[in-house]
């Protein structure tokens, strides 16, 4: 029997039908070519979805993939998440697929035409949401998809494993707290990302449960990266009422701040504490060795390609999952001076 003709189901000719094109161009939406135009490819993509069809697949690929799709490859938590996918796609004898598209909040079109001629057992996708056509797209093939979301909040009809960024935010301003800082700043990450927010409003909680102001100018949105945490440590630490302590909320910005504080003649941590966020491996060997969150990007991608895979054998699964994360003290932190 045919995939177009499954009793009980929507054909291919009806959808054809109803979207007044050919079975030809049905039959081209579903094996994702180009030479469709994107209203006929939507139109499409909504009544498949809307009949609830689903091509089958008569047997398992004889190189069944797990395909991860990041926007930057080249970041140095990717390699944690990247050994925990193929973690368990090797105890299920399959291969990784490594992509990179789009921006930190959506994968490019030039993704999703590729994915559907792989036709992986699934998609991991590092970013905060998939546009509305690219989940018709993924289903109306039968192909899961769930989000690694350590930067965003994604809807509730995507599957998602995340961290809990807000917990880890007042464990690290607690810390410093207890240190006996006073004077607590914060660079965070951009100001359009959840994780930033969430992170941020674990340090507003913890300096409000303390009694704490939060001095203006002590608050920053970086990028994540090393240069920005250089730049806007700079702009704190030369400050008459400087910081005693920071909170980036990465690795590579806690990075950053401990070189802006070098560069002023600050030595860490007698005269600045920093803590970082996400525990990964640069920063064990940072010097001084960084304070910081263990955020379980690890773990988090193994839970992610579980939840794949029973969502491929057609089995019920939460759709969010949150991790917890947990403070790991190092040498960066230490009581403010006198």
């Amino acid at each position: 029997m045919d995939d177009d003709e499954i009793p009980g189901r929507v054909t291919l000719a009806q959808v054809a039908e109803n979207a007044g094109v050919s079975i030809s161009t049905v039959s081209k939406v579903l094996n994702g070519r180009q030479d469709v135009s994107p209203p006929t490819r939507l139109k499409v993509e909504k009544l498949l979805e809307a009949h609830g069809y689903r091509r089958t697949t008569r047997t398992t690929p004889d190189a069944p993939l797990i395909e991860i799709v990041f926007h930057e490859l080249d970041a140095i938590w990717a390699m944690e998440l990247i050994l925990g996918v193929e973690k368990v796609a090797k105890e299920h004898s399959a291969s990784v697929v490594l992509t990179q598209s789009g921006t930190r909040h959506s994968p490019g079109p030039e993704w999703i035409e590729g994915v559907l001629r792989r036709r992986p057992l699934g998609v991991i996708l590092v970013f905060s949401a998939l546009p509305q056509e690219y989940k018709l797209q993924l289903r109306s093939r039968s192909i899961p998809f769930v989000i690694i979301d350590p930067a965003g909040d994604p809807e509730p009809d995507v599957p998602s494993v995340g961290s809990a960024n807000w917990s880890g935010g007042l464990a690290a301003t607690r810390h410093l707290i207890e240190c006996g800082h006073r004077r607590i700043g914060i660079i965070t990450g951009p100001e359009d990302m959840m994780c930033s927010l969430a992170r941020l409003d674990g340090f507003r909680s913890a300096m409000s449960t303390a009694g704490l102001d939060i001095a203006p100018g002590l608050i920053a949105h970086g990028d994540f990266h090393v240069e920005g945490g250089f730049e806007r440590a700079l702009d704190m630490l030369r400050r008459t009422d400087r910081p005693t302590a920071v909170f980036a909320g990465s690795d590579l910005q806690a990075i950053g701040v401990l070189e802006a504080a070098a560069a002023l003649g600050l030595s860490t941590p007698a005269d600045l504490s920093v803590v970082g966020y996400d525990d990964v491996a640069v920063a064990k060997w940072s010097r001084p060795a960084l304070t910081t969150v263990h955020q379980p990007l690890r773990r988090m991608a193994e839970a992610a390609a579980e939840m794949l895979l029973r969502l491929r054998a057609g089995e019920r699964t939460t759709t969010r999952m949150e991790l917890a994360t947990s403070l790991v003290i190092r040498k960066s932190t230490a009581p403010p001076p006198r």
